[in-house]
């Protein structure tokens, strides 16, 4: 391995996410960031198409966001939530109520979007068990979804297409259902639950894009037959935003395009602009008041230690200023339609099988991709930082992506891909590997 130091140092004491660390390329060594850029140690520059895992919806470095984490890193960096309250995490609760569709304005904070889940997943078997309704311990999931990695989440994650199948029979069982996408859907999941009510507690989904599990979109009248559903039967309906809230689909929450509201719903991910760990679980007023006794073990028992930390807090409404001052829904806009005119050309390129754009989210499937490592090699080769995943390419970039850089995106991606399919048509070896 070449590089800086502390790269080959340290390389030797980390455990790297979603990798085997014995045939992984070499993690490249960034040292700054600016706007969509990611600089390298070596001093190459990358566009970033995917803003660090969703998150940096505003680009890198915004100064806004910077000068509110300097202000309150003085003032108080962080101070414990069990007694004690700081005034950004109470006037980013207010402000996030303020946002939400409906009376979902009970924020339960914490430091990652997988607790997240966790918490809203504790809330809703604890609703019922606070009613005095002791069976509904279960929830209903669906194919295709993800919800984190932590042990609760996986269990209501795809038990087959997901990432965690070798942990079947460690996991609390729930019911992995098909999205009700048409007639015959919604009458499965509507026996589902007539028969399985008294033992669940709520059906959680993400809303209009299934992230993890391959991008895959739906429509808003699933999210409307699911809520339809849940009132019919008397289950929670939890919404997972952790990927679509704050604009990615359009509209500042997926849910609004449905018209619909959950009864519990979770964020994360672009709620600080990229720049600090922070999550929120947002609960209805009937939800938060089944909480409400004389009797102690009613209470919600969670607490992470750095549960609304003042300095991510402040990040966030930094953020939320953002969405307020700057136009982020028309650049949504914007770059929906240039992703969808510049992929567009990917649909007749050998092994694509789809081409997708939903808002600032696009996507090229693939039939499959069967060197993953000379693919991601190849987009670092064309000046773009793009993480595929199982067989899709596909582009988050920040919303305040120029013209010219998203340009350079979707360029490279037709160019890999066109590759591809090339070396596979001719028998050619296959792209280079040597590349990072």
């Amino acid at each position: 391995m070449c590089g800086p130091e502390w790269l080959e140092q340290g390389m030797k004491h980390v455990w790297l996410p979603y990798t085997q660390m014995q045939t992984t390329l070499p993690p490249l060594p960034a040292v700054s960031t600016d706007g969509c850029t990611i600089t390298l140690a070596d001093g190459t520059e990358l566009v970033d198409g995917i803003a660090s895992w969703w998150t940096a919806c505003h680009g890198y470095n915004h100064p806004h966001i910077h000068q509110a984490v300097s202000a309150q890193l003085i003032r108080m960096p962080h101070v414990m939530f069990g007694g004690l309250v700081n005034e950004p995490a109470l006037t980013l609760a207010r402000r996030l109520a303020t946002m939400l569709p409906g009376d979902l304005d009970r924020v339960f904070f914490t430091d990652s979007g997988s607790v997240a889940v966790e918490v809203a997943m504790k809330m809703a078997i604890q609703y019922w068990l606070n009613r005095g309704q002791t069976g509904r311990t279960r929830l209903v999931a669906f194919r295709g979804g993800y919800h984190g990695d932590t042990m609760a989440t996986m269990a209501v994650c795809d038990p087959e297409e997901g990432m965690h199948s070798l942990y079947q029979g460690a996991l609390p069982e729930h019911f992995i259902a098909d999205l009700p996408v048409n007639a015959a859907g919604m009458q499965a999941l509507d026996t589902l639950l007539a028969q399985s009510a008294g033992s669940i507690a709520a059906i959680i989904v993400e809303p209009l894009v299934q992230g993890a599990g391959g991008m895959l979109f739906h429509t808003p009248d699933v999210l409307r037959t699911l809520r339809e559903l849940a009132d019919r039967h008397g289950v929670l309906l939890i919404l997972d935003e952790i990927f679509t809230g704050f604009g990615r689909t359009g509209t500042m929450f997926a849910c609004e395009q449905a018209g619909i509201v959950p009864d519990i719903i979770t964020l994360s991910k672009a709620l600080t602009g990229g720049t600090m760990a922070l999550a929120a679980t947002v609960a209805r007023t009937h939800v938060f008041d089944a909480f409400l006794s004389d009797d102690p073990l009613h209470a919600l028992m969670h607490g992470p230690t750095f549960m609304a930390n003042a300095l991510a807090c402040a990040c966030a409404n930094a953020s939320l200023d953002l969405f307020d001052t700057e136009p982020r829904l028309q650049q949504v806009a914007a770059i929906e339609t240039q992703m969808r005119d510049e992929l567009e050309s990917c649909r007749s390129l050998p092994h694509v099988v789809d081409v997708r754009v939903m808002g600032a989210i696009g996507v090229v499937e693939l039939d499959c991709i069967s060197d993953m490592n000379a693919l991601k090699s190849a987009l670092i080769a064309q000046g773009v930082w793009v993480r595929p995943f199982r067989n899709i390419v596909y582009l988050t970039p920040a919303f305040t992506v120029t013209r010219s850089e998203l340009s350079h995106l979707t360029k490279a991606i037709r160019t890999v891909v066109s590759e591809l399919g090339q070396a596979a048509r001719i028998g050619a070896r296959p792209l280079r590997t040597d590349l990072v």
